[in-house]
Parts: structure tokens; sequence; C-alpha cells
């Protein structure tokens, strides 16, 4: 596979086992589960799938270095706090598009960190994203908000988090190679979780098991979707361009909703028509800056 294929073809495939895995994590936070504990789980198990890297080599430049995958890591375990907290509290198909404004994002932090050129195609984006959100915020008005407020103010969050963490991986990983640098961020992000214990509701022992049977798959699916996707960009490069095809997941989380979210007893696609129209028209116009960031 060609670099230029590689870095829309994986992102793709990344997209589709993230919105499953979403699914996955709306499903257990139903069973009390709580923010913390979940994102708690999630990193220690993603974590764990990424040490996989290291036997693939590489090098630590120098001690007085290591303070960049720390930096990262903490970038990644806020944005994943964030994420958990926008689909335990909002809607998957109102969360899943927010977080695709990241890749905006990323190409305005491309811009700053590494000194690329902001262009007049990324304004227009900037603009469509905007337009976005004001659909996925309009609602019937005879049904419940669903913390709505919650859910855009922690995708957006999320988004920012995000997209800093896919800038600096893209940044300093050459020096370290994928088999160094990744596997110590993920580290970096589990030990910090560490501090998300007294927050916990309850004891772990405490988790329903059926709530287990989805958190534990939901997160190796996440560290796997996780795993495919930050090397893609950390090996090729364009970051921009993977999050563009990334993104998609805002597509395939309404898509899904609709056809397989009873699965999961997700009751969205109950929600008034109109409500649907309106976030499947706020997903197509990310879709719309997503595409004028390429």
């Amino acid at each position: 596979m060609s670099p230029s294929t590689a870095v829309v073809v994986l992102p793709l495939i990344s997209a589709v086992i993230y919105t499953f895995s979403a699914l996955m994590v709306k499903r257990a936070g139903s069973y009390g589960v709580g923010v913390w504990r979940i994102a708690f789980v999630t990193n220690q198990i993603v974590a764990l799938v990424f040490s996989s890297l290291w036997f693939f080599g590489g090098t630590i430049p120098s001690a007085s270095l290591l303070w960049q995958p720390v930096v990262v890591g903490m970038l990644l375990a806020m944005g994943q706090t964030f994420q958990f907290l926008a689909l335990d509290r909002g809607d998957v198909s109102v969360a899943v598009p927010v977080f695709g404004l990241k890749v905006v994002l990323v190409g305005f932090f491309t811009t700053l960190l590494l000194t690329e050129p902001v262009t007049a195609k990324m304004w227009w984006a900037a603009v469509l994203s905007v337009l976005a959100v004001t659909c996925l915020n309009r609602r019937d008005r005879a049904s419940p908000s669903r913390n709505l407020g919650i859910t855009l103010l922690a995708g957006g969050a999320g988004s920012v988090t995000f997209a800093l963490f896919d800038v600096l991986v893209q940044k300093w990983t050459p020096a370290w190679g994928v088999g160094r640098f990744l596997p110590i961020v993920f580290w970096v992000s589990a030990l910090f979780s560490l501090l998300m214990i007294p927050m916990f509701r309850a004891p772990l022992r405490q988790v329903p098991k059926p709530a287990w049977k989805l958190l534990v798959p939901s997160a190796f699916l996440l560290g796997v979707q996780s795993l495919i996707f930050i090397c893609t960009f950390a090996i090729y490069g364009k970051a921009t361009v993977a999050n563009i095809a990334y993104s998609s997941r805002g597509l395939w989380s309404v898509a899904m909703v609709w056809m397989v979210g009873h699965w999961f007893g997700n009751d969205e696609q109950h929600l008034p028509r109109t409500v649907l129209r309106w976030r499947l028209i706020g997903a197509l116009l990310l879709m719309s800056a997503i595409a004028l960031v390429l």
C-alpha cells in the first residue's frame, strides 16, 4: 500500500471501528459505570495494546527530551476524559460528529507548530464547522435536551486536546521511532489516569458484570483503532489528511445509530426525524469542511 493510499484507507478503517466501540461505551455507561471508571479502564487496556509497538524498536534521543512523551501522554488522558464525558452524557450521533472538528484544529495547530501556512480553504472549513455544530444543536421543542450543552463543550474540548496530540505526535515521533515514543506516551497516559481513582463513584469491583462484557471489548477496540490511526501519521506524516478520512466517523455514527443502535440499547433512533435530519446535515457539513482542508 502506497503512503498516499495508506493515509486515507487506514483512518477510514479506524473510523468504522471507533464508531462501533463508541456505541459499546455508551451502552456500558448505562449500567452506571461512570465517566472516570470508563476512562481509567480504557486507558489501561489501550496502553497494553500500544506496548506491542516496543518490539518495533527505536531510540530515546536524550533524557532531557523525556518531557515530550510526558506532555503528549497528558494531552491524551485529558482528551479521552473529555471524549468519554461527551459520550456518557450526550448522544452518540451528536458527540462523534463534534469530534470531527478536530481536523480543522489540526490544520491550525499544524500552521502554528509545524510552520505551515493557513489557506483560505482553512477559514472556509472553520465557518462550515461552526454551521455544522449549530445543526447538531438543533432539537425538537417537545424532546428533552439530552445534555447538548455539555456534549458540545466536552466534545469540543476533546477535539482541541486531540488535535494538539496529533500534531505533536507527527512532530516528535520521527526522532524517537514509533516503537519508543508511542508506548511511552500511552504509559504516561495510563499513569496519569491513576489520578481518576479518587473520583470513582464506586470501586472497580462493583462494576456490574454485564458492563465489563461491554467495557473490556470496547476498550480493546478503541486501542486497536487508535493504533492503526496514530501509527498512520506517525509513520507517514500528513496528520491533516489522515484526520479528514478519520472524521468520516461523524457520518458513521449517525448511520449506525439508525441501523444497529438497538443492538446496544441505544434509543437515539427514536428521536424525532427532524432532529436526526439536522444531525445528518451537521455531519455532512463537517465532512464538507474536512474536504476543504485536504
